[in-house]
């Protein structure tokens, strides 16, 4: 594991404002991205998925901290169009584009050559990665243990990327197995900290974290984690992700926001000088609220972080009791 002269703190300043607080504009999005263009009877092309990403961030940019981009179509239309703003940190999505699962199930892979050095030489300052981890479930007889997959991911990519200087960003999503039932708030909400929990022993820079669905979800978080987290917006309406954000900062110390498709999905049906008009007025007021309501609520990334060396919080309960 890296120590503290060999991780660079500094890059991870690069994804983050003044205030240490991350305004990161997500646009990751591949087939999802496709499938909101066929929604609109459109059939996009890899250009205009290029075209769509670099009007999302010569727009938003300029007011973000940082922005997500997958690797495939999003670095080089941005970067070619030069619509990523002086100062607005680059957020590297390096998971595989096609996934694999286990009897329904997902299951976490990496692609060795998709690492800290592949990021840096993209212009990337931090890696993200993205896994679907359910820390609640133990495996049935015979399964492998997919939780265990998925941390023993995490600690490659994290050891990797800390030998090389550059923060690790792990975003973790929930999913239901196939021979479950939809899960409950109050499940989903356990399924949520636990996954965090277990996260939390690993040395990751920063999370990327769904938001648990109360007040008492959030609290449980903070509680859980000892390291830095932001709030993903899993394309929910706009006011929705207002009010997510407030609480997440009020009552998880949450230390900001990833959020893409709330701020720009309605441009995806447009084009021209109507996608602009929509993106440098209704996206980019969209943004300036939630960086204006962070302000003194979203927690500074290093009031969260664990230094090199310093005990997770399920170390510090278990020394505690």
């Amino acid at each position: 594991m890296a120590d503290a002269t060999t991780r660079s703190s500094q890059t991870l300043d690069a994804l983050a404002g003044d205030r240490g607080t991350f305004a990161i504009i997500a646009m990751d999005q591949r087939n999802t991205l496709r499938r909101m263009f066929a929604a609109e009877g459109l059939t996009a092309t890899d250009q205009d998925i290029r075209d769509a990403k670099a009007d999302v961030a010569r727009a938003l940019t300029p007011v973000a901290t940082g922005m997500l981009l997958d690797p495939t179509l999003g670095v080089p239309g941005v970067t070619d169009a030069g619509a990523l703003a002086p100062g607005c940190g680059l957020l590297v999505a390096a998971e595989p584009e096609e996934r694999i699962s286990y009897n329904g199930a997902p299951r976490v892979t990496r692609l060795e050559n998709q690492n800290a050095a592949w990021v840096r030489d993209m212009g990337g300052h931090a890696l993200k990665f993205y896994i679907q981890l359910r820390a609640d479930r133990k495996p049935e007889h015979g399964e492998p243990d997919l939780a265990a997959e998925a941390l023993d991911v995490v600690r490659e990519i994290v050891d990797d990327c800390h030998a090389a200087g550059m923060p690790a960003v792990i975003e973790n999503l929930i999913f239901t197995y196939p021979d479950e039932e939809p899960l409950s708030p109050a499940a989903r909400e356990d399924a949520i900290v636990e996954a965090a929990r277990a996260l939390d022993e690993l040395d990751i820079d920063l999370l990327k974290l769904e938001y648990p669905g109360s007040p008492a979800g959030c609290r449980r978080l903070a509680q859980a984690l000892s390291r830095p987290w932001a709030v993903l917006s899993a394309g929910v309406p706009f006011e929705e992700f207002e009010k997510v954000t407030a609480v997440s900062y009020d009552e998880g110390g949450a230390s900001g926001f990833i959020a893409g498709r709330s701020l720009w999905k309605e441009a995806i049906g447009l084009s021209g000088a109507e996608r602009t008009g929509f993106l440098n007025t209704v996206s980019r007021s969209r943004l300036e609220k939630l960086v204006e309501a962070s302000i003194g609520r979203a927690r500074p990334w290093r009031d969260s972080a664990v230094s090199a060396g310093a005990p997770s919080s399920a170390q510090r309960e278990s020394s505690a009791s």
